[in-house]
């Protein structure tokens, strides 16, 4: 993210109008909600941790222990036993 001059982007009125409220100050404007990205859209981060969980529940059916798999993954062994549950209920819903 960057910044931008006030004094280049907003009209004079509405400037001074927003100097009444926060003077010198930083302000963040959020962006509009339908232009807002949700998570990992930018980075591919949900299908990388999509694979991530996959393989993690095919190792888990092939018998790898949960401990081998957090050692593997470096995550909890909580954090496995979550996936794991997580992918069964999603295998559920597709039957």
């Amino acid at each position: 993210m960057s910044y931008k001059k006030a004094t280049e982007v907003i009209p004079a009125k509405l400037l001074e109008e927003l100097q009444q409220h926060i003077d010198g100050q930083y302000l963040y404007i959020p962006k509009l909600n339908d232009k807002k990205k949700k998570w990992g859209e930018n980075t591919h981060s949900k299908e990388a941790t999509k694979k991530r969980n996959a393989d993690i529940y095919r190792q888990y059916l092939l018998g790898i222990p949960t401990k081998e798999l957090a050692e593997t993954y470096f995550l909890s062994q909580k954090t496995i036993q979550k996936i794991i549950a997580n992918m069964k209920q999603s295998k559920k819903d597709y039957e």
